[in-house]
């Protein structure tokens, strides 16, 4: 009771190797107050789980999917309300589920740090009990077979939906009593649970030393007090050990984690080499960017989310194993944080600190330039995110512009990062090659080059210096090359852990948005780049093409004005300005829509408010757009960051928007001819739907995300997935 120290050392040691064996046996990571649960309650390592423990299961308070219910915290025993039998469940991990937070793991500067009840940069409630949403991780065995489900049972839990996600989670609207009480940290928020809803479980006579016995009394400042302690000598010893590493209050062992490294498939070491790059080079601004001085940008990245992103890994997040890899991905973070920077500081200049430990399982910042930051400990959660917002004043409507004959040029707009728009995706990873797909940009075709997948670049470097000659091999199915462009000597920039090939001459009718597959064979010096034929001609926007192609890249860098000679919106028309900005800024759907703020038009276009004849042309050209069908009319709103949305949102202000709609239209060629048909193209509406997959085949991430965009447009809740054997497909238009 009075700490660690007092603990007699041979009972030290008897206490670490038990704590060390449950960490061991546990699937998932052992937060502290499980660990607690485990001493206090009798945990059995041989399989009994708290089975033969004297909790009473029936005393547990019930949680169900989806609503608001009190606060719990990590340790808690529950029962998952179900329409047959309940589901008895320790909760071993929890972390914010905020709906702002994107599929990729992008994160809306002010939620990073927020506190419970937040509603908006700098705005908390009016309420005194804050809510928050969170995502709670069950462990459904934790009481032996004889408490748990069948396997068949909780598989039709999860199918349903109603009870627990398709991933076996719980999402729920938490409602903590006070602000003071959603401050609290994990260990004080459990004590405060043991003393107040499992005072029962917790002074039950029938464990094996009841608290009340330790601390002479059932008095509840007698009881805080030992068990404080307790949790406190607890942590220490999972603290303490060789064989477990910390992150925060939960404890792995070090073999998995190591393992876990060695790992060749998805959430192995490669995913997580790139998740450590990507957030290292989250604000990093393009090589390539040539307009300007540069601003600073902040990037603020969730683990969760971003790990559910990755080729592969949904079906390795369910359950607990969420747990395991979020907590192994933070601490793959921190060691390289570490390791390669000074206090956070990169050699490439961006500073990148842990930012929110708890919010989609912890959110880093990443910001550029980092040497402007005021340096301090990385790992220990700033919260400058929420810190740095605060609440926006309505935004005034712009003043009309004086009469004047001073003519505005059009600004360059810059092209989109490479880390928010067309990633690299991993295919397959082989003991003698490596398979990756990625789309061409606009700046690949300018400067002939081509990034590298951070896998090659390391093994590349290792084997053949940072500046190897290379030769590379072009498949284009269905297109003509030359002999120069079906084989070309290259040469490739290796760094640490980015790389790129240079020195490549692009087929002519290579374009921005092209997919292509690229192979690499272990400790070779070829790399062979092939594109996917369609297997028939199809005209999206003015662009006719036969092959894959990717349609938010295509959407964003085919723009009027854009090819590989250059990017500039110099002697560009009205008509083409539109398109290009509406383009090139819009809100981007993952089918490759663009939604624009109308208001803001000759703000993007120019840079500035421009003179009323500009703005009346801007307008005109927009007039003929609409009528023609190039764009489209819709309603969105403006969020409290001053973002526009779509679509509106309810309670947020709505503004007009318009849209370029690539309308993807199948090229049908008479009998014998070589060029499309002049004949005008009947066009059929398809709106989204399922599909039934073959068996053995599973949808995409892309079609996953797009099925669940598409239920909250219904006005679903959030966390619906697709059905097993189903993929989605989006509501797209063909000719007949």
């Amino acid at each position: 009771m009075a700490g660690f120290d007092a603990v007699p050392p041979v009972e030290q040691q008897r206490l670490l190797r038990y704590l060390e064996a449950v960490v061991a046996v546990r699937r998932a990571p052992v937060h502290v107050a499980v660990a607690f649960n485990a001493l206090y309650f009798g945990y059995d390592l041989g399989g009994e789980g708290y089975g033969r423990s004297p909790l009473r299961v029936d005393d547990f308070p019930v949680v169900t999917l989806g609503e608001r219910v009190q606060a719990l915290p990590v340790g808690a025993m529950v029962r998952i309300a179900t329409g047959s039998d309940p589901l008895y469940a320790e909760i071993v991990y929890k972390e914010g589920a905020h709906r702002g937070i994107g599929t990729l793991g992008d994160v809306p500067a002010w939620v990073s740090g927020a506190p419970a009840g937040a509603e908006g940069p700098g705005q908390l409630g009016q309420e005194s009990s804050p809510v928050r949403r969170e995502l709670l991780v069950p462990d459904p065995h934790a009481f032996g077979p004889g408490l748990s489900l069948t396997p068949a049972q909780h598989h039709r839990l999860r199918a349903h939906q109603r009870w627990i996600s398709e991933d076996g989670h719980v999402v729920i609207d938490a409602c903590y009593p006070t602000r003071e009480a959603a401050r609290r940290d994990d260990l004080a928020a459990y004590t405060d649970y043991l003393l107040t809803t499992a005072r029962d479980q917790l002074l039950s006579p029938y464990v094996p030393v009841c608290l009340a016995d330790l601390v002479g009394g059932a008095h509840d400042e007698a009881l805080r007090t030992g068990l404080l302690g307790l949790l406190g000598t607890v942590r220490h010893v999972l603290a303490s050990s060789e064989r477990l590493r910390m992150w925060g209050l939960y404890a792995m062992t070090r073999d998995v984690l190591a393992s876990a490294w060695r790992d060749t498939g998805p959430l192995g070491g490669d995913d997580l080499r790139t998740l450590a790059a990507a957030v290292e080079r989250a604000a990093v601004p393009s090589p390539r960017r040539r307009y300007g001085v540069t601003a600073p940008v902040t990037v603020y990245t969730a683990v969760g989310p971003r790990l559910r992103a990755l080729p592969g890994a949904r079906e390795r997040l369910k359950g607990v194993e969420y747990a395991a890899a979020v907590c192994r991905a933070n601490v793959a973070l921190a060691d390289v944080v570490q390791r390669d920077s000074e206090q956070g500081l990169f050699d490439n200049g961006s500073r990148v600190a842990l930012d929110d430990a708890f919010e989609g399982g912890g959110v880093w910042r990443s910001h550029y330039p980092g040497d402007v930051d005021e340096p301090g400990y990385p790992l220990m959660p700033a919260g400058r995110g929420w810190a740095s917002t605060t609440a926006p004043a309505s935004s005034p409507e712009p003043e009309p512009a004086a009469e004047s004959e001073q003519h505005y040029e059009p600004v360059d707009l810059p092209l989109p990062d490479d880390a928010t728009l067309g990633p690299s995706e991993l295919l397959r990873i082989g003991g003698d090659e490596v398979v990756w797909r990625l789309p061409l940009r606009l700046a690949h075709l300018i400067d002939g080059c081509l990034p590298l997948h951070p896998l090659v670049v390391e093994e590349l470097r290792q084997t053949c210096g940072r500046r190897p000659a290379l030769r590379l091999e072009l498949v284009h199915s269905g297109g003509t090359l030359s002999d120069d462009e079906a084989l070309q000597n290259v040469a490739a920039e290796l760094g640490d852990g980015v790389g790129r090939l240079t020195g490549i001459a692009w087929p002519l009718d290579f374009f921005p948005g092209l997919q292509l597959r690229l192979r690499w064979c272990r400790g070779g010096r070829v790399i062979w780049i092939s594109t996917t034929p369609l297997g028939h001609l199809v005209r999206v926007g003015d662009r006719t093409t036969g092959h894959c192609y990717d349609p938010l890249v295509l959407t964003r860098e085919d723009v009027p004005g854009s090819d590989r000679s250059g990017d500039s919106a110099a002697g560009l028309s009205p008509r083409q300005l539109v398109l290009r900005v509406v383009r090139r800024c819009g809100l981007l759907t993952s089918d490759g829509h663009a939604l624009l703020d109308r208001a803001g038009l000759p703000v993007a276009v120019y840079g500035r408010r421009p003179p009323r004849a500009q703005v009346t042309a801007l307008e005109s050209a927009v007039e003929e757009l609409l009528a023609e069908g190039a764009l489209t009319s819709a309603v969105g709103s403006r969020d409290p960051d001053g973002q526009p949305q779509f679509p509106a949102r309810p309670g947020e202000r709505q503004i007009p928007l318009i849209g370029y709609r690539p309308t993807r239209v199948r090229v049908v060629r008479p009998w014998g001819a070589t060029e499309p048909a002049s004949e005008p193209v009947r066009l059929q509406y398809v709106p989204g739907h399922l599909r039934r997959l073959c068996p053995g085949c599973s949808p995409s991430e892309e079609q996953r995300a797009a099925f669940r965009e598409h239920c909250r447009r219904l006005g679903k809740a959030d966390g619906w997935e697709l059905p097993d054997g189903y993929t989605f497909v989006t509501a797209h238009t063909r000719g007949r």
